[in-house]
């Protein structure tokens, strides 16, 4: 008897989905949260019995201190134990036989914990491979990497929005009847359908989220921070997209005691953020529980701001990298003036004196103004009054 304990996302389910195939009725899968798989090894271990003659598998999660002896007891004393992970927070496990996880291909390509136990069960020949098995484990490792956005690749994401629409019973038994009697993975009708409509419900939501990220410092990191209990991967790239001036977006679920980090930087390793709370994951999406720490830092510190004035849009006049210049503002009433002086020069003026600092560029002038000053982009008519004003003064 083979017995799976994995996460309950998409990479983890796409594990169960992998072993079903693979073992059918002789597998048992429990899916589990980060802070579950713990206390389900500990049941496991006080039915002994269960584990004489089962193969043990862990994939895309990581156990504690105690739980770690566990597992290395049994595999010294004969059991069958596999621990399958690409989150490099578990990349000590490779010191123990039983241990077997890879953040990268030597491609450079990113793993994720189906394409590894995929590539593991084909290894020991325990898995038929198929056309349609190959591009559902693709598919769900470019999501769960976000490859799939600089791929471009919809079909990635669509999968996962699939997967929040449906339970995930429902989810696993659709997704593995298919494989198994189709020879290429893909949408039904309905399915695209349904997905069309999940798709404009995010576009809406992400929209709406972005009117109430509030913006701050937390250490050295210029974090912007916003509550939200769905869509994660979604609203921390779009954010980060629109505002590369942050660091990172920490995304904040109350009602279930979590912090989601994502960064589009490779400057920032959010999962050295997320350890530092107990948590952990990869270097650009990381989570961790809601302690007391981050609970003031992310929840009580940061209630009384407001949130971030969004950039001015349907602009004819005032631009961003407009060579003639762009004028922004703050809630103190600063104004701030990005103009070209040459091409890789621009220089920023603050209530119409110059700082001393030349920009290599308007991105690196404009994110300097909005990590410092919390700056926006003002409208056409607040833009041309300044140019009346300024063309006066120099008149005068």
């Amino acid at each position: 008897m083979y017995r799976l304990y994995t996460h309950n996302d998409l990479d983890g389910v796409g594990c169960g989905i992998v072993a079903k195939i693979a073992f059918g009725k002789e597998v048992e899968v429990r899916y589990n949260s980060v802070v579950g798989l713990d206390y389900q090894i500990e049941r496991l271990f006080e039915q002994e019995k269960k584990l004489k003659d089962d193969f043990l598998i862990i994939t895309d999660l990581s156990v504690n201190e105690e739980n770690l002896i566990r597992l290395d007891d049994l595999a010294k004393s004969g059991g069958k134990v596999r621990l399958i992970d690409h989150h490099k927070t578990a990349l000590h496990f490779n010191e123990y036989s039983w241990g077997r996880v890879k953040v990268n291909y030597e491609d450079g390509r990113l793993t994720a914990a189906t394409s590894l136990l995929y590539e593991y069960l084909l290894e020991h020949e325990l898995i038929k491979q198929s056309q349609a098995l190959d591009e559902f484990v693709e598919l769900v490792r470019q999501y769960d990497t976000w490859e799939w956005d600089q791929n471009e690749n919809i079909k990635a994401k669509n999968l996962n929005d699939l997967f929040f629409m449906l339970s995930i019973d429902k989810f696993e038994e659709k997704m593995t009847e298919r494989i198994l009697n189709s020879e290429h993975f893909e949408f039904d009708d309905f399915e695209q359908k349904l997905l069309e409509m999940e798709e404009e419900k995010i576009e809406r939501y992400v929209r709406r989220k972005k009117r109430e990220i509030v913006q701050t410092f937390i250490g050295d990191f210029c974090t912007g921070i916003v509550h939200a209990e769905s869509h994660h991967s979604e609203l921390g790239n779009e954010l980060g997209k629109d505002n590369p001036y942050l660091d990172y977006i920490a995304i904040l679920n109350l009602g279930g005691k979590k912090i989601s980090f994502r960064t589009i930087h490779d400057h920032v390793d959010v999962s050295t953020i997320a350890g530092q709370f107990g948590g952990g994951g990869h270097a650009k999406a990381s989570g961790c529980s809601m302690g007391k720490e981050a609970f003031q830092l992310f929840v009580n510190d940061i209630f009384p701001l407001d949130p971030m004035r969004q950039d001015a849009f349907k602009n004819r006049y005032n631009n961003k990298n407009a060579p003639q210049g762009s004028l922004y503002e703050n809630k103190k009433g600063d104004k701030f003036f990005i103009f070209a002086k040459d091409e890789n020069k621009w220089i920023l003026e603050i209530n119409g004196n110059p700082d001393q600092e030349i920009f290599e560029g308007f991105q690196a002038a404009e994110n300097y103004i909005k990590r410092n000053s919390a700056a926006w982009l003002v409208r056409d008519d607040v833009y041309v009054d300044f140019l009346k004003d300024f063309y006066m003064k120099m008149k005068h």
